[in-house]
């Protein structure tokens, strides 16, 4: 298939190549030309505006920070929904559900494109493996259409109901993952102070009630050197804020979610939101100096 490809950062430049191995046309479009050229030399065809992308490509799929990126690259000057070719726009990005029906509803006005909100989970290693989830909102026969070029980097797409479910599943997702996360940040901590070996948190719990996915990624991030950053913090805690904005205009009680997103707040404000999800352990570590069990004050 012919597909058009906007965002290549983290997640979008795996994906790309997901693509590309699986046989696809890829035409992409990035504000910054820097991740141009590796997606380039992998076969990639690159755009000079995102409307030339719109008229290339029927099918589109976005793959943003947040809803401004969104609303500028779909619905700027230049943007795709001058594209009188586009038919589908797939949207990978994680932004608030009323956003998402506002932009569909304005999509379909300017060009009669419909709107498919698929946001991804799995990170940066699913992307790569083609082992991503991905939660859709929108029309069920486009879902269906879509889903076998969406498999080339995905194990899984579900269709979970009009447009915007798909964002409200991923906020499900990622009240999951943070609050899980901020959980393994503390128990690691507390084996730490303890004495306790805590890099063998994960081996001791397999198999136990704590046992998960998470479990056996993070421990080893927050009590090894820190590598590249796959999920930064402050993407979560974009990710959390959305969730909080949802959950106080439909009156859902969130008290887990919003004690996570202080946690979360804070190692922002500490420097560390660029940094990878697991360095939330960081806000656990002693002052320089003090030895263990010394009263600060």
């Amino acid at each position: 298939m012919k597909i058009g490809f906007c965002g290549l950062g983290r997640m979008g430049v795996p994906m790309v190549h997901r693509l590309l191995q699986a046989g696809h046309e890829v035409h992409v479009w990035n504000r910054s030309p820097g991740p141009l050229r590796g997606v380039q030399a992998a076969g990639a065809r690159a755009c000079a505006s995102l409307r030339e992308l719109g008229e290339r490509c029927a099918w589109v799929a976005l793959c943003l920070f947040d809803a401004e990126a969104v609303r500028d690259v779909v619905f700027g000057a230049d943007g795709l929904a001058r594209a009188g070719a586009l038919e589908l726009l797939i949207d990978h990005s994680s932004i608030p559900p009323a956003e998402t029906r506002e932009f569909a509803g304005r999509l379909a006005q300017a060009n009669g494109a419909v709107w498919l909100d698929a946001p991804v989970s799995g990170g940066t290693g699913g992307a790569a493996a083609g082992t991503l989830a991905i939660m859709a909102g929108g029309p069920v026969d486009a879902c269906a259409r879509a889903t076998p070029l969406l498999m080339a980097y995905a194990s899984r797409v579900t269709h979970m109901g009009p447009v915007g479910s798909g964002q409200v599943a991923k906020l499900c997702n990622q009240t999951i993952v943070t609050a899980t996360i901020a959980a393994i940040a503390e128990s690691v901590a507390l084996a730490r102070d303890a004495g306790v070996d805590a890099a063998r948190l994960d081996e001791a719990l397999a198999g136990g009630w704590a046992d998960s996915t998470l479990l056996r990624i993070f421990v080893p991030r927050m009590t090894q050197a820190p590598g590249p950053a796959q999920a930064t913090l402050d993407t979560m805690l974009k990710d959390l804020d959305t969730v909080a904005a949802l959950a106080r205009a439909q009156g859902s009680a969130m008290p887990v979610a919003a004690a996570a997103g202080q946690s979360y707040r804070l190692a922002s404000r500490q420097g560390l939101g660029a940094q990878d999800a697991s360095q939330l352990i960081r806000l656990y570590d002693r002052a320089p100096g003090r030895p263990d069990g010394e009263d600060p004050r």
